[in-house]
Order: C-alpha cells, then structure tokens, then sequence
C-alpha cells in the first residue's frame, strides 16, 4: 500500500454527512463523508484509517452534480464536492460511532 504523509491526511476528510440515507447507510457499516474533490480512494482510505484508528473495507465515491442558484437576476452553480461511503469492519464500528456521536 502506498505511504501518505499523516499531516496531509486529515485536510482530506471535510465533514460527515448525516442525511436519512446516510442514517440508514450506517446499518451496514457504511459511513458517509464529504472530502476534497481531488482525494482519491486510497487516499481517502489511509485518512478514515488514521482519524477513527479503523479498519477500511471498502471506499465508494461519486461526484453530484452541481445546482443552479440565483441571487435575484444573477445565476450560479453551488460549489461541487466528493461524497466518500467508507465501508467499515464489523469489530471497528464502536470505535466510529464514539467519534463521530459522543454521548451528551
């Protein structure tokens, strides 16, 4: 596998993404996440490992496709992103869960 330099890898991973689907997603260890548009699978792989000390399976992505906006009679796109479904092992998901949704 290849090596990444661990101070860059956390700069890849923006925020998770907490929708429904997502919710649902988590039922079958798979964890949603937006990250940088140029992060690549196995770069996005050694970053989940390394920020939740997990074992990855298996890294999904996909590219939206960008909204139109308007601000009165001025049309614009919203920024695009990467979304990232990390498949997580059977044994690590206790330790993503107490990371991603600490007990208040």
């Amino acid at each position: 596998m290849t090596r990444f330099d661990p101070r860059n890898l956390p700069d890849l991973v923006r925020r998770p993404i907490v929708t429904e689907k997502a919710t649902i997603l988590m039922e079958q260890n798979k964890y949603t996440f937006e990250v940088v548009p140029k992060a690549t699978k196995p770069q996005i792989r050694a970053a989940i490992e390394d920020l939740f000390d997990v074992k990855v399976e298996k890294v999904n992505t996909s590219r939206p496709p960008r909204k139109k906006r308007r601000v009165g009679k001025f049309i614009g796109f919203k920024p695009q992103y990467k979304r990232a479904i990390v498949t997580v092992a059977a044994g690590d998901v206790d330790k993503i869960r107490q990371v991603l949704f600490p007990e208040v």
